[in-house]
């Protein structure tokens, strides 16, 4: 399993315990108890990165044996027999495939190293070969060591570790991912015109490696952070030990990112692409080994997704008393979210208008201008700025259209209001003339009102119209 895991320490206000929360722990999960979806997941989304044809991916995936430069020439064939006699004679440690037994034991020269950053020209200059040999045999055998009692110097332990790396019978970064590693140090950014430019697209390589190490076996994963960590220490206290992570990309890249039995004719032109890429790494070493939060929430989701991939305990824990208690106040929390989030909606809404009334307001007057603020009067006054109180319309005078109501003006000199009812009401008896009496008789008058009542109306309209014409005379003759 993966030993190196981050944490972050969670205080919830709900608890009386603070909880240790592991980001990528269903990654972990997933990785472990069904690893072919995992693999399925991450490489998916890997070829989306990166252009891999039908061979590397399959070489990527493990389906196919790794097809690797230099296997096919007979130049190198003297180098490659020489390097598989070095390896017959395996040890516990050094020589063998990388176990967590190994990793324990190398791990006492990587924390040694940590205490030994300032010796200049670390992991460059060589050691003593009698101390190492001695240091190597301790290391194979399990032998207790003591590297804090002098007796052996910061080269010594440098040279040793890059021993190790070299010994192995394939490189950390393996053989399955070179061609990925080649991809990858390919990645660049695009123009405005979506051509490739010559300078590296940082988001996206750090991207792919994160995917990468992702399906890397979990003892390389492990000896590699603790690798890496200790480059970018190192690099980091280059004042000192005259160590850039250039440098020591130099020293480090045939040991965990070259083919084995390959010699420098072998890569060519991919030489430069590798030893970049294992200086980028050294580099971004912070960030390479934390899931990508897409993968975190996939992985979340296959386990709470749905009942099915409910563990029991999940199911225990899920219907624990506790649980069962933070339920309402959960409720309660996500409620004030939700009211605190529409008030800010509402805010920055008033704000825009707000801005946008005054933008309006400052234009030079013009047709457009005017037209602007006829708009603006015609929404709801709460949501024009400036004014905080609503103002209801002032009521219309209601004016009398019929022939009666003319002549007592004309007669009178007193404007005579009529209030008028809406227009969805049955109108008035008294107002009923013979084109309503006409239409009623059509369409079906109401059952309260008979045919004699409208009549009856019909011969008071015409008495009080009589009334008015006599009125009218007597006044004339009045007046002469």
């Amino acid at each position: 399993s993966d030993a190196i895991c981050n944490f972050v320490i969670c205080n919830d206000s709900f608890r009386s315990q603070p909880i240790i929360f592991n980001p990528d722990f269903f990654v972990e999960k997933l990785r472990h108890e069904k690893p072919e979806v995992f693999t399925e997941l991450v490489v998916s989304n890997i070829t989306r990165l990166i252009d891999l044809p039908g061979a590397e991916l399959a070489q990527l995936m493990g389906e196919e044996d790794p097809k690797l430069p230099g296997t096919n020439s007979t130049a190198s064939g003297f180098f490659r027999s020489l390097m598989s006699l070095k390896r017959k004679e395996k040890g516990v440690v050094f020589g063998s495939p990388l176990t967590e037994e190994g990793i324990a034991q190398v791990s006492q020269l990587i924390e040694y190293l940590h205490k030994n950053l300032r010796a200049e020209g670390l992991f460059r200059v060589p050691g003593n070969s009698i101390r190492q040999q001695i240091l190597k045999d301790a290391l194979n055998s399990g032998t207790d060591i003591d590297l804090d009692s002098g007796e052996f110097h910061s080269n010594d332990v440098a040279t040793l570790l890059k021993m190790f790396l070299g010994e192995l019978p394939e490189p950390l970064l393996t053989h399955k991912h070179f061609h990925a590693h080649l991809k990858i140090a390919d990645l660049t950014l695009f123009d405005e015109k979506g051509n490739k430019t010559s300078t590296p697209d940082k988001e996206r390589q750090i991207e792919a490696l994160q995917l990468l190490f992702l399906i890397l076996p979990a003892p390389n994963r492990s000896l590699l952070k603790l690798l890496l960590d200790l480059l970018y220490q190192t690099a980091k206290k280059q004042d000192k030990n005259k160590m850039s992570a250039h440098n020591l990309a130099l020293m480090f890249a045939p040991h965990i990112l070259w083919p084995r039995n390959v010699t420098a004719n072998d890569l060519q032109e991919n030489i430069t692409k590798l030893n970049n890429g294992v200086t980028f790494m050294i580099k971004h070493s912070q960030k390479l080994f934390k899931a990508p939060v897409y993968i975190r929430e996939c992985a979340r989701l296959h386990y709470l997704g749905s009942r099915a991939h409910t563990s029991k305990d999940d199911l225990d824990l899920l219907t624990s008393p506790g649980s069962k208690e933070l339920q309402p106040l959960k409720s309660q929390k996500r409620s004030r979210l939700d009211s605190c989030h529409q008030e800010e909606t509402q805010q920055r809404t008033e704000e825009a208008l707000k801005e946008l009334f005054r933008h309006v307001h400052n234009m030079p007057d013009s047709a457009k201008k005017k037209k602007l603020i006829r708009q603006f009067n015609k929404h709801s006054t709460t949501l024009t700025p400036g004014s905080d109180v609503p103002t209801s319309p002032a009521p219309r005078r209601a004016r009398s259209r019929s022939f009666s109501g003319l002549i007592k003006r004309k007669v009178l000199g007193t404007p005579v209001i009529l209030e008028r009812k809406s227009r969805d009401t049955t109108p008035e008896p008294a107002r009923v003339s013979k084109e309503n009496v006409q239409l009623l008789q059509k369409c079906g008058s109401p059952a309260h009102m008979s045919q004699t009542k409208l009549k009856s109306l019909e011969g008071r309209k015409e008495e009080s119209s009589r009334r008015m014409r006599a009125l009218l005379l007597s006044k004339d003759s009045s007046s002469l």
